[in-house]
């Protein structure tokens, strides 16, 4: 493999589709316990011993030596996987935090994307998280991680909570000035959800917030997006939702129907009922062939961005049983729902494109 293939991707990204990468646009990596500020324990924000992640009142289990950087690279030679975009940890989109502790939070976590892409510029390109409630913080820390981190994707979450102590979407009025900064610098966007157990009043049993809720979360800011019309304002970004936005998917019809039916809820905003545009992409983990078979009817092929979201158990990890990374694609190729050449441009030129700018 060519170690350089990435690094010269990142300046010469729209000439290199004849290299075929085969690209993860959708991972994760924890820092090692001991790379953690004191801070992180102390305040309760996120910490790690051998066996579990921990926020206060919270602890999942780290189910894969592949969540740290030694095991993540020897995974992705496994794998076969030439570069791994790297978003950032959902547990760290700072919501309700006070501003002092969200700023030097995010620091923390851009600080280490960063340092992972300098260090390894043919394996990782690596996004960079915002605190959408603090707009003025949000916009400096910005062109802090463009112009010195040399950071391409912004990572934000699907919905924020206010310093008014209000949910809501990242696609609204008050977040319009770190949009119109992002396509300033037209920066590929990760849009991902979490904090549905703090958004929903339901137990929090059955991993209903992550195999439901993330799902409609992902949604309900999509719908946000179009009504605002986010594509056209910000016509130099380009915008992936995580996890095939697969319940907009299936909400075309109801969308459409609810537009029609009742216009009176829909004044003075965009009645924009499809849900294709060149620069709106989404990664492939639905996992399901025939889910992915209608992401690919309503979207094209070339707006699908193959994602492992490893190492999670959500992604397609080999910890699950009869899964492995790329089983889906693998899946639509012998169902004859995509040809071996669109699988390849899916794990490679469409990420590509949604990096780089189109006029790069």
């Amino acid at each position: 493999m060519n170690k350089n293939r990435v690094y010269l991707a990142l300046i010469f990204l729209p000439k290199l589709s004849q290299f075929k990468m085969k690209i993860n646009a959708h991972g994760h990596m924890l820092p090692k316990p001991s790379e953690f500020p004191s801070f992180m324990k102390e305040k309760e924000v996120l910490w790690l011993d051998d066996n579990y992640m921990y926020q206060k009142n919270w602890k999942r289990p780290i189910t894969d030596p592949s969540f740290f950087l030694d095991e993540k690279l020897l995974w992705m030679e496994k794998n076969h996987i030439d570069t791994e975009v790297l978003i950032t940890l959902s547990q760290l989109y700072c919501n309700g935090f006070p501003e002092k502790l969200a700023q030097d939070v995010v620091r923390f976590q851009n600080d280490f994307h960063a340092q992972l892409q300098n260090d390894f510029p043919s394996k990782f390109i690596s996004g960079f998280v915002l605190p959408a409630a603090f707009v003025d913080f949000s916009l400096r820390e910005m062109e802090r991680c463009v112009t010195k981190l040399k950071l391409k994707i912004l990572c934000l979450p699907t919905h924020f909570l206010t310093q008014n102590n209000e949910w809501k979407s990242i696609f609204c009025e008050e977040t319009k000035p770190i949009f119109q900064l992002a396509n300033h610098y037209q920066l590929a966007i990760e849009i991902h959800p979490y904090d549905a157990e703090k958004m929903v009043n339901l137990a929090d049993e059955y991993w209903r917030f992550h195999i439901i809720w993330m799902c409609a979360q992902t949604s309900d800011a999509y719908h946000t997006f179009l009504v605002h019309d986010f594509p056209n304002l910000f016509p130099n970004i380009r915008t992936c939702f995580a996890h095939g936005n697969q319940y907009a998917q299936m909400n075309v019809g109801r969308r459409t129907q609810a537009i029609k039916g009742r216009p009176d809820l829909f004044q003075n905003v965009s009645k924009n009922t499809s849900i294709s545009h060149r620069n709106t992409f989404f990664d492939t983990l639905v996992h399901d062939v025939y889910s992915f078979e209608l992401l690919l009817k309503r979207q094209g092929v070339s707006q699908i961005l193959f994602g492992v979201d490893d190492p999670y158990p959500l992604g397609e990890m080999e910890t699950v049983e009869g899964c492995y990374p790329g089983i889906l694609l693998d899946e639509a190729v012998s169902h004859a729902i995509i040809s071996e050449a669109q699988k390849t441009a899916i794990m490679s030129d469409n990420i590509l494109n949604w990096i780089s700018p189109k006029n790069s």
